[in-house]
């Protein structure tokens, strides 16, 4: 059977979908923990827990909804995208809602306002994000429409994550800044308008391909005939596939090494309001001139990282990539040390070039680990002749999802401990001296962590192209030789 290649209009309708989600959720991984803390006055450990509580319940709800994805059976919507057209519209309404917490004097209320709109959040996120993530390996199972797809996922993705800083900077009320409420809710609304345009797209936009495409495991139907009568009498539960999941080599440098890497993400984007708040003292359109910073060269680097990956593995790229991260993150921490004898404008030209390289870095981030986490997948699909890419997908968000519900527990500790008072507008140097700790520390430790686990990943594209051209009957005699001169290499 010829194999029928991802046309760009479908990449495109496929990837805009993430530019929705994307906005959505950097605005609330950015900037909830200054709303709670600063804006609501709430605690850094109540607010902290609140945060990781969600955010644990995100992980756990992850495998729940790719194994329902998994097992779903649609002849409009196939597997996946009636659960992503149902959580683009939930979505919609929640994030409005969240962010009118209308309880301001009354902390207790307040708490309870943000856990149960922020676990409702999290639910329609997971019914998103999900299959949204395992139909990318459903219409590109080919390695390199798969690398392509995720490219065009990953534009949209830093597009989404620039526009909170966009937003914050033309909607925010002149004179209150990022201490103002109804500034984060003129957002929210922005933001649920475009994930109600970005998702319906990418529902609709898809459609054509999901009907035309077939099993991936089509051409494996006697390998899949074992694995059935092996499993037809083991009914696993979803724990202990995940179990069995992560025993798997492969699997668990890649969910680890990822869930890593967004720990060092976490506290960047958590703290960094306070940091360039209440230490550098930059104004909230200057924040946002350094977010968009941050994200634009996350941006242009994509198509550095597309040519890198074309002569070097996955593994070596990614490696080099968040060694840019941790360069760039050295690069601000010298900023931070003059940051008491220059002044904030001054300061600000040498932090906006530090947080682009950073943003270089970066860009490789949000593409790689699930590229390869695909190509695990896809190695796997191959040896069982199952297409489980939903329950995998959700076993990979719950690794990360849940630890980074650990560390934001741990940074709302944290700024308890170094006593942030937001209702100070200046802080104590040793406050500033502690905030700037959390942010480059726990950056820096995450993500040299980070290194040493994704250089244990042992696949490269040329096992993963052997096991495509077996996989087909009739496949590209182009694939076919490609696979053959890297083997030789």
């Amino acid at each position: 059977m010829k194999k029928k290649y991802l046309d760009f209009k479908t990449r495109l309708c496929y990837g805009i979908g993430n530019l929705g989600y994307g906005s959505m959720g950097q605005t609330v991984s950015s900037f909830i923990m200054f709303f709670g803390t600063s804006v609501l006055g709430i605690s850094g450990f109540l607010v902290g827990l609140t945060i990781a509580i969600t955010s644990l319940w995100d992980g756990l709800s992850d495998p729940l909804v790719g194994f329902l994805s998994d097992r779903t059976k649609s002849k409009f919507f196939g597997r996946r995208l009636g659960h992503m057209l149902f959580a683009t519209f939930a979505l919609a309404i929640n994030n409005i809602l969240l962010w009118l917490c209308p309880f301001s004097n009354n902390n207790a209320l307040a708490v309870l306002w943000i856990l149960v709109f922020l676990l409702l959040q999290e639910t329609f996120n997971t019914f998103f994000a999900t299959p949204y993530s395992a139909l990318c390996i459903d219409i590109a199972p080919d390695y390199n429409d798969q690398t392509k797809a995720q490219g065009v996922k990953t534009v949209f993705s830093i597009l989404g994550m620039i526009l909170p800083s966009l937003l914050m900077c033309i909607l925010m009320p002149a004179g209150s800044d990022q201490f103002s409420q109804k500034g984060y809710v003129y957002i929210a609304i922005v933001n649920s308008a475009i994930v109600l345009v970005c998702g319906l797209i990418t529902v609709f936009g898809c459609i054509k391909r999901v009907r035309s495409m077939p099993h991936y495991d089509e051409g494996l139907k006697e390998e899949k005939e074992k694995s059935e009568k092996k499993k037809s009498s083991k009914l696993k539960t979803i724990l202990a596939g995940y179990v069995e999941t992560f025993k798997k080599r492969d699997f668990r440098i890649v969910m680890l090494g990822y869930s890593v890497c967004l720990i060092a993400m976490v506290f960047i984007s958590s703290v960094g309001m306070h940091l360039f708040t209440f230490c550098y003292h930059f104004s909230s359109t200057q924040i946002s001139i350094l977010m968009t910073c941050l994200f634009g060269g996350a941006i242009l680097s994509q198509l550095i990282w597309v040519n890198v990956v074309k002569k070097y593995d996955k593994k070596q790229t990614l490696i080099f990539a968040l060694s840019v991260i941790l360069f760039g993150i050295a690069m601000v921490s010298i900023t931070f040390l003059f940051r008491l004898y220059c002044s904030a404008n001054f300061i600000f030209y040498f932090v906006a070039p530090s947080l682009f390289v950073c943003g270089i870095g970066a860009g490789a981030l949000y593409s790689l680990p699930h590229s390869m986490y695909a190509d695990v997948v896809t190695m796997e699909q191959y040896k069982t002749g199952e297409n489980n890419a939903g329950r995998y997908t959700g076993y990979y968000t719950f690794t990360y999802n849940f630890s980074n519900s650990i560390a934001l527990l741990f940074i709302g500790i944290l700024l308890d401990l170094v006593k942030f008072d937001s209702s100070q507008p200046v802080q104590a140097l040793s406050v500033q001296a502690g905030l700037g700790k959390i942010v480059f520390f726990g950056s820096a430790i995450a993500l040299s962590c980070a290194i040493f686990i994704f250089s244990k990943y042992s696949i490269k594209r040329a096992d993963v192209l052997k096991v495509q051209i077996k996989a087909n009957e009739n496949p590209e005699k182009k694939l076919a030789k490609q696979a053959n001169n890297l083997v030789k290499k």
